[in-house]
Parts: C-alpha cells; sequence; structure tokens
C-alpha cells in the first residue's frame, strides 16, 4: 500500500496578503484523510491584529468585522496551529500542502512575530517534514503541460472536485485528494516513501528556481533571483544596529 493510501494532514491558509513574511493568518484548517474519505477536521479563525485588505476580504470571504468578533487571538492560531502540524510530524505522518513554501514560510513568519517556538525549535532541531506538495509534484511530473498550475485547475486536471476554493477546509481537503490523484496517475511517484517523495521535492523545486530564473534573465531581467528553498523559507530577522561608542540607544 502506497502512501496516499494511508493517514494525510491536508493544510491550508487563507490570509491577509500574498507576501509570506507579511501577510497575517486569517483562517487554517487541518484535515485528516486516508484513501480520500475525510476523518477529521479542525478549523481556526484569527484576529490578525491587522486590517484585513478588502481584495483579500473578496477572496476568502472574512471580514475584518468577523475576524474581530469570532476570531481568536493570532498568536494562539499559528500556536495551535504549529502544535498540530508538529505532532503529525513526530508521528510520521506526511503534511499536505498546496504550494506548501507559502503556507509554512507564513505560519514561520506569525510564530517569529509573536515570539512564539518555531517549527524546527517544536522538532528538537529536525526539520519539518514529511511535507506533500502537489504543485510541486505536478509541476515536476508534468511540466510542459500548458495551461495554470493554481488549485482549481490543477484539481480539474486531476477530476479532484474543489467544493468551495479559497475556503480553507475545503482547499486543504482538495489538496490531500489532489496528491492521491497525481500518486494514482504517476506510479513512480505513489512508489517513493514520505521521506524520499520529500527529498525529491527540495530538489525538484530547486530546479524549477533555477529554470525560472534563468528564463527571467534571459528575458532581459538580469538581475531576477528566485529562491529554490523548499519548504519553508524561514524569515530573516531584521538587524538592529548596534549604537556608536559614546551613544546610548534611544527608545522607539
Amino acid at each position: 500500500m502506497g502512501w496516499h493510501q494511508e493517514l494525510l494532514i491536508g493544510f491550508d491558509l487563507e490570509t491577509t496578503g500574498t507576501d509570506p513574511a507579511e501577510a497575517r493568518i486569517v483562517t487554517g484548517a487541518v484535515i485528516e484523510v486516508k484513501a480520500g474519505e475525510t476523518l477529521g477536521h479542525r478549523t481556526w479563525l484569527a484576529d490578525p491584529g491587522v486590517p484585513i485588505p478588502a481584495e483579500a476580504v473578496a477572496v476568502h470571504g472574512v471580514t475584518n468585522e468577523r475576524a474581530a468578533a469570532e476570531g481568536r487571538p493570532a498568536a494562539d492560531v499559528a500556536d495551535a496551529l504549529a502544535d498540530v502540524l508538529v505532532s503529525y510530524w513526530q508521528s510520521g505522518v506526511p503534511v499536505v500542502a498546496y504550494n506548501a513554501v507559502f503556507d509554512l514560510s507564513l505560519l514561520s513568519a506569525e510564530l517569529r512575530r509573536h515570539g512564539l517556538a518555531s517549527l524546527r525549535e517544536r522538532l528538537g532541531g529536525a526539520e519539518p517534514g514529511p511535507v506533500i506538495d502537489p504543485y510541486t509534484i505536478d509541476r515536476s511530473v508534468d511540466r510542459y503541460r500548458r495551461g495554470k498550475r493554481n488549485l482549481e485547475a490543477v484539481c480539474t486536471e486531476y477530476g479532484v472536485v474543489l467544493e468551495s476554493a479559497h475556503d480553507a477546509a475545503a482547499d486543504a481537503q482538495a489538496a490531500a485528494r489532489l496528491a492521491c490523484a497525481i500518486a494514482d496517475r504517476h506510479p513512480k511517484v505513489a512508489s517513493l516513501g514520505p521521506a524520499a517523495l520529500h527529498r525529491h521535492q527540495i530538489e525538484w523545486y530547486a530546479q524549477w528556481a533555477a529554470d525560472f530564473q534563468d528564463f527571467l534573465r534571459k528575458k532581459g531581467n538580469e538581475d531576477a533571483v528566485v529562491d529554490g528553498v523548499w519548504p519553508l523559507k524561514e524569515p530573516t530577522p531584521t538587524p538592529v544596529p548596534e549604537p556608536r561608542p559614546g551613544h546610548a540607544p534611544t527608545a522607539s
């Protein structure tokens, strides 16, 4: 029995924006799926602590009023999500996230923002994983297919029903089912164990980044840099300048 017939954990965040270093969590979902069937789910609604831009509200439908009235403190949501994911990884259960580098990097940034232990710290220094990212896998195993590669388009390609796009629970469930569908179509993916598949995705993502960077530079953007780190880009702390000799630091 391949990994796609075992327990998988779908994970998704809906957020205030598209920059994982700056955006905040609005909703989160963790869905247990086995052999395509949903076994359980947990969802979170956060008060992000900053205004939710109108363009983000238009995507996921969570208004500032609802987040303020019903949402839990952002730090509590980030902490709870991290603990849940870590508990699955410690049990060897793969976490499935579509474009995982966005969701995991954003969660990591939130943990740092609120002074909470990082995913690596919660794992005793180990790297988070195994992670299964249908976006990265599909882009590698079917690299010449034309068309969009967003969750909706790739679900359509593999015949996976996405019940309500940009709802965290629906997206998390669809990501897990999509991972299974990709494995069914591509036996070489199904034959890999979760740890081996995780390692392959590190390589596939790095190769995609290098190719895309090369493409951009050939198109005239000579300074283009595409980060090839997967599945988690740790936020870079802002350096605090040391005071010059004889000058005391001033309060901000």
